[in-house]
């Protein structure tokens, strides 16, 4: 059956799974949201998947925010001062807002916030290395002693994702990252209803009515006042897209977060239906290999799929053919960015060869190696171009296997380090948005440094040094230089494989106000 077809006759039926309350198709007071994906895990520091960063933004706060230009501004601090040539910075809290149990934010729980989240972060992990002491002054201020500058603090504390330094209260900022917490105390201006949620179909907010927003700043990705005008939010988890741009176009959902592709064309020609572009940086789609386990824990293996892959393959597969909405020829970081170069990038651009990458991979003695490609169903961009990804390790000469599940299962089996036959895993999709891939300190799949690089655990100590040198540049010049070095180091112990980068749309009724540029987040968005 036809999908565009098919949508008409379905509209009535697009929620019919789903429990629903008696609320009226245009009550101001709820805002019923499709997010890109189930949101499975509730700790923004357990995971970079993008509904648990966009939960974060609704439920806590960040020192600082960013606009679209990138320019740090205050979130929950008031201010900073830096000293001792950029060796002791000193930030003040804003005086009144409380955590959601009524608590007030105290500089105790920025410290062990910023602890916790150097733990995980990219950008946190370089602060750590370069950290003397952090201590609270008082209630409302704290400091960080460093031995070296650090230049990028403010970006690093404001950064909307992949990891951003959400404040929570001392208690659960004192716990390992590793390990989730599942019940959420915020300090942003929506609560999380943990007694309404339904794993896998929905997932409830409610107006934090103590919040107090930033007064200082204008609307922009995470910068600015963060302002909740919907008494209560509803995430409804729509696995298939036909069936979420049905209900959205009858009204039953106010917002699909990610438009499936094909289904742009039919929502554009709907007139109660906005589509729109707020984030321009795009989706960068990567495959990425375990580096711990066979085969994918030699280089020369992972180096001998090159010759084979096509990123045109890639984005053709969930974008179709019309090349406006996707680029090839892309390397490590993201196409536009300062950083971005040609370094290296023969190995992606000069003529694809599948006899190329079998006579290289039998070189290497692992051709026919077993390899599990982790495959979640319900999220339908990953879905197809695992699809692809599996697809072409099987021609290059691997014995390839979909390991096909929900999205909350991919995640939890994605921590697993270990073989196969205990449950582990070879490689899996992972997308990311440009905003995240634009530079060495940020970038969360570049980093090289082991058990405590993202998942997949690369280990590469030049990428490490190169990335430590890139920090020390003196101006945008050097850093572009080692940011060609650093490409050229990515192709040789290649801690991922880049797949190009895609365009995605988002849909709202019309009549929705008020959208963030920067980010699709539900925010600051109001009803006419």
């Amino acid at each position: 059956m036809q999908r565009r077809p098919f949508l008409a006759g379905t509209a009535g039926l697009a929620l019919a799974g789903l429990a629903r309350p008696a609320l009226s198709q245009t009550n101001a007071r709820v805002l019923r949201f499709v997010p890109q994906a189930d949101l499975s895990i509730l700790d923004p520091l357990n995971t970079t998947a993008y509904p648990t960063r966009n939960h974060g933004h609704l439920c806590w706060d960040t020192l600082y925010g960013v606009d679209t230009e990138f320019r740090p501004q205050p979130q929950l601090a008031e201010g900073h001062t830096v000293e001792d040539d950029g060796r002791r910075w000193t930030f003040t809290l804003r005086d009144g807002p409380t955590f959601h149990d009524g608590e007030k934010i105290r500089a105790a729980d920025a410290v062990a916030s910023v602890k916790r989240w150097m733990l995980r972060d990219t950008h946190g992990q370089t602060l750590a290395a370069r950290l003397a002491e952090i201590r609270a002054v008082d209630d409302r201020r704290f400091e960080l002693r460093l031995n070296r500058p650090f230049g990028p603090m403010l970006d690093a504390l404001g950064k909307a994702s992949s990891y951003p330094c959400f404040i929570m209260p001392e208690r659960f900022a004192s716990t390992d990252p590793a390990r989730a917490f599942t019940e959420v105390v915020g300090s942003g201006p929506y609560r999380f209803v943990a007694d309404e949620r339904v794993s896998g179909s929905l997932a409830v907010y409610r107006r934090f009515e103590n919040y107090r927003p930033t007064p200082v700043g204008t609307p922009s990705l995470t910068a600015g006042p963060k302002l909740a005008h919907f008494e209560r939010m509803e995430w409804r988890t729509i696995p298939d897209p036909g069936t979420a741009a049905a209900a959205l176009q009858n009204g039953e959902v106010d917002w699909y977060e990610n438009v499936a592709p094909d289904l742009s064309p039919l929502l554009r020609r709907a007139r109660d239906v906005v589509m729109d572009r707020p984030d321009l940086g795009g989706t960068v789609a990567m495959l990425r290999p375990n580096h711990l386990q066979p085969p994918f824990d030699d280089p020369a293996v992972r180096r001998a799929v090159l010759p084979a892959l096509s990123q045109a393959d890639f984005m053709a597969s969930i974008m179709g053919d019309d090349r406006s909405l996707w680029q090839d020829g892309i390397g490590c970081f993201t196409p536009g960015s300062p950083m971005a170069s040609d370094a290296g990038m023969a190995a992606l651009t000069g003529p694809r060869s599948l006899d190329a990458a079998r006579r290289a991979l039998a070189a290497t003695g692992k051709a026919g190696a077993k390899v599990s490609v982790l495959h979640p169903l319900d999220v339908p961009n990953n879905n197809n171009l695992t699809a692809v990804a599996t697809d072409l390790l099987r021609k290059v000469g691997f014995a390839a296997e979909s390991a096909t599940s929900d999205w909350a299962t991919l995640l939890q089996r994605r921590a697993n380090k270990g073989p196969l036959d205990q449950g582990g895993w070879s490689a899996v999709v992972v997308l990311f948005g440009g905003m995240d891939l634009g530079n060495p300190a940020g970038h969360p799949l570049l980093r090289a440094n082991g058990d405590a690089a993202w998942f997949g655990w690369p280990s590469s100590p030049r990428l490490e040094s190169l990335r430590e040198e890139w920090f020390e540049a003196p101006d945008l010049d050097a850093q572009k230089r080692l940011g060609r070095e650093i490409q050229e180091q990515f192709f040789q112990d290649l801690p991922f494989w880049p797949l190009g980068q895609y365009l995605v749309d988002t849909a709202y009724r019309r009549g929705l106000t008020g959208v963030r540029r920067g980010m699709t987040l539900p925010l600051n968005v109001r009803r006419e």
